[in-house]
């Protein structure tokens, strides 16, 4: 007689079975690895975003962006959510409520904003090159698709090298 396979857990006979055990850490390891893949998106979305909005910036004509332009670029990067603000702000000082409106979008931004701020000013925002003119056409060129990302070659830029 061929032994079936149960579908789920609790189908099967005794919770300390081998074979529950062996189904258990099956399906832990199969959540483990669907968790880290998620991860992965996530942080390949934020990143793709990222260079996503600095090539809808760059200016048309220019093959390369000097070290002016780049901290300029970077300084528009960093005040992207300031019209945000300003409108959350507008809403919470019109009326009499004792709680402020849109309070978990503001904080989110003001840590963002405060994060992004610091690693500038430290070890470096983590973007294109748009100093070398290879990663420019590269950048240019891609039309979006998270798949090449791995074409990037991301440095970290700070204020100090740009000064």
């Amino acid at each position: 007689m061929p032994k079936l396979k149960p579908k789920n857990i609790e189908s099967l006979k005794h919770p300390n079975s081998r074979k529950t055990i062996s189904l258990a850490k099956k399906m832990l390891k199969n959540e483990k690895k669907n968790n880290s893949k998620l991860g992965t998106h996530i942080k390949q979305n934020l990143i793709g975003e990222k260079i996503l909005w600095f090539k809808e910036r760059i200016p048309e004509e220019c093959v390369v962006l000097d070290k002016a332009q780049t901290l300029e670029l970077i300084e528009t990067y960093l005040s992207r959510f300031d019209e945000e603000l300003e409108q959350i702000a507008l809403k919470n000082s019109v009326g009499q409520r004792k709680n402020r409106q849109h309070a978990s979008r503001e904080d989110i931004i003001n840590i963002t904003k405060k994060r992004e701020q610091e690693e500038f000013d430290t070890c470096g925002i983590e973007m294109p090159d748009l100093l070398d003119q290879q990663q420019m056409v590269v950048l240019r060129k891609w039309n979006g698709e998270l798949r090449y990302l791995q074409h990037f070659k991301l440095k970290r830029i700070a204020r100090k090298h740009l000064i």
